[in-house]
């Protein structure tokens, strides 16, 4: 695993302390910026509950669809979900989140990393304060990578008055993270990722069905910010996620399995991954995503640009209804739109296989 470069992480700092200053002077509205979220989250969660036994059944690959209801509908009923609740269509949250994040936190491979990417979801915050309480920087992406691309965060740029726990959910992040761009040089280390489902003997994983795990590896193996080879990639997960029926064989060309399985009880070392993808595999990934998606878009055209040719694309796909997730809500009693603050962007999320 590589060290992250002097020369990053002095810009790093030097960029959020002014992104903090930045901040703090405009009064970040943390209400109406939490308000926005879970309204979106929620229209994007009940899109997909209503439509998931119809239209992803018809994805690429139903079979994930089977083992994420199983899942959910298990974890519901053993009631080791935690908030936010139902866990469905989610990356879900666990009973035990914490305890797995220390024990992730003691391993090796941890401590040694400098640079750690991990998911936005809510049963990796845990894991996100581990990584900024043990002075390291945090690489962590956009929701949905709806509103941008990534941002970093490392505690010894902040006010000192800022504490950790301010730091870990999306509101923090976009009070005090400092934006990176999308060719940015610097190095990951190690990457964390969620999951509904993983396999112990291969490390094939099933997420929420959204893809971004696999979109956010493959751009920054293909910008060079991770070696998709030596990089590791470890989950977290609650001891009823780790399942054995995953289909042998049955995994597309651009799925990241993991490397390292942690969960509140133990720890799995992955004796026969699956093998790793790297870069954008372009003619897996549909227009539809691809329209969506508009750090995507900016990679293909600078590479196109730079090496003269013109990329493949992937066939159609049905993508899931959180894409209309911007679109106004209509008032029932008189069938007129409510009034709502303009967007800064009319960019739409994405689904995943």
């Amino acid at each position: 695993m590589g060290i992250q470069t002097t020369s990053f992480q002095n810009q790093c700092q030097d960029r959020a302390k002014f992104s903090a200053t930045k901040a703090t002077a405009n009064e970040f509205d943390e209400v109406a910026f939490e308000k926005d979220r879970l309204a979106k989250d929620a229209e994007a969660m009940q899109a997909m509950k209503e439509k998931s036994d119809n239209e992803f059944s018809q994805l690429r690959t139903p079979w994930k669809w089977k083992i994420r209801k199983r899942i959910w509908d298990l974890m519901e009923e053993k009631d080791i979900a935690r908030f936010p609740r139902p866990v469905h269509h989610r990356i879900p949250n666990f009973v035990g989140a914490e305890k797995a994040a220390i024990r992730l936190a003691s391993l090796p491979e941890f401590q040694n990393a400098q640079c750690i990417k991990v998911n936005p979801d809510t049963p990796q915050r845990p894991v996100r304060h581990s990584v900024l309480e043990q002075g390291k920087t945090l690489l962590t992406p956009q929701p949905r990578l709806r509103t941008g691309f990534f941002s970093t965060i490392r505690m010894d740029t902040l006010p000192s008055l800022v504490e950790i726990k301010d730091c870990t959910n999306s509101k923090g992040v976009a009070k005090w993270g400092t934006a990176v761009t999308l060719n940015e040089k610097y190095k990951v280390d190690l990457v964390v990722v969620g999951s509904t489902a993983v396999c112990p003997e291969t490390g094939a994983r099933v997420g929420k069905g959204e893809g971004f795990a696999e979109l956010e590896w493959g751009i920054l193996s293909e910008q060079g910010n991770l070696d998709a080879d030596t990089t590791l990639v470890v989950t977290t997960v609650h001891d009823e996620q780790i399942v054995n029926d995953i289909p042998a064989g049955s995994l597309t060309r651009h799925d990241v399995p993991v490397d390292i399985i942690v969960t509140p009880t133990k720890v799995i070392r992955v004796p026969n991954r699956a093998p790793k993808p790297s870069g954008i595999l372009w003619d897996l990934l549909s227009p539809q995503k691809l329209s969506q998606i508009r750090v995507l878009r900016q990679l293909k055209k600078e590479i196109e640009q730079r090496d003269g040719v013109s990329l493949p694309s992937g066939p159609d796909e049905v993508l899931p209804p959180i894409a209309s997730r911007n679109a106004p809500k209509r008032n029932k009693n008189n069938g007129k739109s409510k009034r709502r603050r303009p967007q800064k962007s009319k960019e739409k999320p994405k689904e995943s296989p």
